[in-house]
């Protein structure tokens, strides 16, 4: 009830704000000036003035360096919260509590806040899948290339995010609930979770000790023991006989209850791992032919991991480093649906094919006297569709920004994945005669059919809002992020840096020439007052000065 009545109160204020504050502005005003003789307004001004015409200079020195002083340390903290949060401290308070008292927040009852709530809801829902990681499926090996990339620059390349994301992956994949008193599968579940990659590695050989047939403890051992690929595919290799082994074990008992159902799947799961990772062992190592049969008998099988792994991917990349432009096509003609999900690989590959096409022949200077040839438009239309779904990815291809290595998972139109493609894409480009050529003349050109990209896109949905926040936890910190579209300052920032460099001016010009800066300030000041005078002026001559007792005689 008192909740009831306080909210009306609130609205009725709100309401007077919004349409009465011009009246109100108007009836102070009136107050006031009637009210000049008890309120000895003019004598009060008098004093304020002769007091303001005995202040030194060293006043307003002290006056305009403090204002100097708080104005600086207001900008310095709006421009660390800017660069740590995207937006302007002042702005968001005035957004989220100041705002809803003037305007209105609250002003609709509880079907307002239910419609709120349930457009919250949605705004949730919708922002999940922009911000969801994908697996990096050309992710490289941990001991044969991250950990040999930090021993010779003492730089971590993967994040703790990052690594997580892959033991939950690993949980996911490797262990199910059929593991239950089997000690060396207990011990794996174990290691999978276990942040110290030492005591990771422990875990694996405790758990081979107990069965030689452990797959998963294989597989752990690869990934990081191995610092060579050929000591990782011949890991591997033992690990393919030992999940082989038990994945037909556990298809002969797979329809004897759910237990053995999900132990059946995670044998699935553990094979075609492992024939992916031996699949890019042999890319590595050079032997492409038997890399792609493997690439192309994995995409096949139709199992749920199929779905995160993305091994198309990894047969594209296989396939061009063939230069076996006509295979590529065909797997493009296949996944580069409208209804399937894209990624930089699927578009910046097709973009490749066409540029292809017309990229050794092609010279900006004739094309902007005669025009594009349908081929040429063509490409470059391919281009301008790949640079919307990820803008980060040519900065990469035309090395205006350093490489790092891939993380192991990527977040779709972001930076990471713009690294993870141009990674293993560059020298796929390079291969191509003038394709880089005609990406740096026309790659630009997207920008100007989205000028707006967070509210609306061209082929795509509108750029994410969320991809600066979750590269900045996938990518490491000596990384500097790419951010799109670059962000402009608030208004808050560039008002606090005018007037932190003004009242500084002031400040350092009162301190050399006092006598000068004073008389400066009170010509300024009696041009400001001389308004109020002359407004006053014509209010004595126009009003009675006995109207209150004529309206106490009313």
């Amino acid at each position: 009830m008192v909740f009831g009545f306080l909210r009306r109160i609130k609205s009725w204020i709100v309401w007077s704000w919004t349409y009465l504050w011009a009246f109100w502005f108007l009836l102070v005003l009136f107050v006031i000036y009637y009210l000049r003789g008890p309120l000895k307004i003019s004598e009060n001004i008098g004093i304020a003035t002769m007091f303001l015409s005995t202040l030194t200079p060293k006043f307003y020195v002290a006056l305009t360096g403090t204002s100097s002083l708080i104005s600086g340390l207001i900008l310095i903290f709006e421009w660390w919260y800017f660069r740590k949060y995207g937006t302007s401290f002042i702005e968001q308070v005035s957004l989220n509590h100041i705002s809803p008292w003037i305007g209105g927040g609250d002003n609709g009852g509880e079907a307002n806040n239910v419609a709120a709530n349930a457009s919250a809801t949605a705004t949730n829902q919708q922002a999940v899948p922009e911000c969801k990681v994908w697996r990096n499926p050309l992710n490289l090996f941990r001991g044969a290339e991250y950990q040999r990339f930090y021993w010779a620059t003492n730089k971590e390349p993967l994040t703790y995010y990052d690594m997580n994301l892959s033991a939950q992956d690993h949980q996911t994949f490797f262990t199910c609930e059929g593991d239950c008193g089997k000690a060396e599968y207990e011990i794996m579940q174990t290691a999978w979770r276990e942040r110290n990659p030492v005591a990771r590695i422990k875990a694996a050989h405790d758990a081979l000790e107990k069965n030689p047939d452990c797959a998963p403890a294989y597989i752990l051992l690869a990934e990081e023991e191995a610092i060579t690929i050929l000591d990782v595919e011949k890991i591997l290799k033992q690990a393919l006989r030992a999940a082989e082994m038990n994945y037909r074990k556990s298809q002969q008992m797979q329809h004897q209850g759910s237990v053995m159902e999900a132990l059946h799947r995670r044998d699935t799961n553990v094979l075609i791992y492992i024939k992916r990772r031996l699949a890019m062992c042999a890319r590595k190592l050079g032997k492409l032919k038997e890399a792609v049969k493997m690439f192309r008998d994995l995409t096949k099988e139709v199992p749920p991991i199929m779905n995160v792994l993305n091994i198309h991917e990894n047969l594209i990349e296989a396939l061009l480093e063939m230069q076996a432009y006509a295979d590529v096509q065909a797997v493009l003609a296949k996944y580069d649906d409208i209804s399937l999900p894209k990624s930089a690989t699927i578009c910046y590959t097709a973009a490749l094919l066409k540029a292809r096409v017309v990229a050794d022949k092609f010279s900006p200077d004739i094309a902007s006297k005669r025009g594009l040839t349908t081929a040429e438009m063509t490409a470059v239309e391919a281009i301008h569709r790949a640079v919307e779904f990820n803008p980060h990815v040519p900065k990469y291809l035309l090395e205006m920004k350093p490489l790092i290595l891939p993380p192991e998972h990527v977040l779709k139109r972001g930076d990471s994945e713009a690294i993870a493609y141009a990674f293993f894409h560059l020298p796929h480009w390079k291969q191509v005669e003038g394709a880089l050529n005609l990406l740096h003349c026309t790659w630009e050109g997207t920008f100007r059919m989205l000028p707006y990209p967070l509210e609306r896109g061209h082929l795509f949905y509108p750029y994410p809002t969320c991809t600066e926040c979750a590269d900045r936890e996938l990518l490491p910190v000596f990384h500097e992020v790419s951010v799109y579209p670059k962000k402009e300052l608030p208004f808050f920032i560039l008002f606090t840096a005018g007037l932190c460099s003004f009242t500084a001016l002031l400040a350092l010009l009162t301190h050399q020439y006092p006598e000068p800066m004073g008389v400066i300030a009170k010509a300024m000041l009696s041009w400001v007052s001389l308004p109020f005078h002359y407004l006053l002026d014509k209010l004595e001559a126009v009003l009675p000065s006995n109207l209150l007792q004529q309206l106490s005689r009313i």
